[in-house]
């Protein structure tokens, strides 16, 4: 049986996240016709908006991420992704930012989708759990994130 608040197939934070995608396929394409610069500008707007919705230690974390991939793949786009923070190339997100409050639960998450060049082998990790960002972890995804974007 569901909770209150969800169907018996999604949460209701599923069912937000679903809108979300839906509004951003349907920005996405209106932006097509746009200039690279302007897609930019647009998608560095709403990853913020996103950012200061977030408090706490996801609103750290996020910013955190969005300073480390700036700095370290400056050619990858701001936008969202099921209304996160997240970062794109070619048109195609390549890695995003699930803040715990998101799902109500207690890690937030750094993904990479199948764009990312991490291969390694026949198994490697695309998504980390993140409950805090010191230098050490830092690093660690600077050099992810040069390597996913290349």
């Amino acid at each position: 049986m569901a909770k209150a608040g969800e169907t018996a197939n999604f949460s209701a934070e599923e069912r937000e996240a679903m809108k979300a995608a839906a509004a951003e396929r349907r920005t996405a394409r209106s932006r097509s016709k746009k200039d690279p610069e302007q897609i930019r500008r647009e998608g560095e707007k709403e990853l913020r908006g996103k950012l200061a919705e977030l408090s706490g230690d996801d609103r750290k974390i996020g910013e955190a991420l969005h300073e480390l991939i700036t700095e370290n793949a400056p050619h990858l786009v701001p936008r969202t992704y099921y209304g996160m923070p997240a970062w794109g190339k070619d048109g195609k997100v390549l890695c995003f930012f699930q803040p715990a409050s998101k799902f109500k639960v207690r890690y937030a998450t750094f993904g990479f989708d199948p764009i990312a060049a991490l291969d390694e082998g026949t198994v490697w990790p695309t998504s980390f759990a993140v409950t805090k960002l010191g230098a050490k972890e830092l690093a660690f995804f600077a050099d992810l994130v040069r390597r996913a974007a290349s």
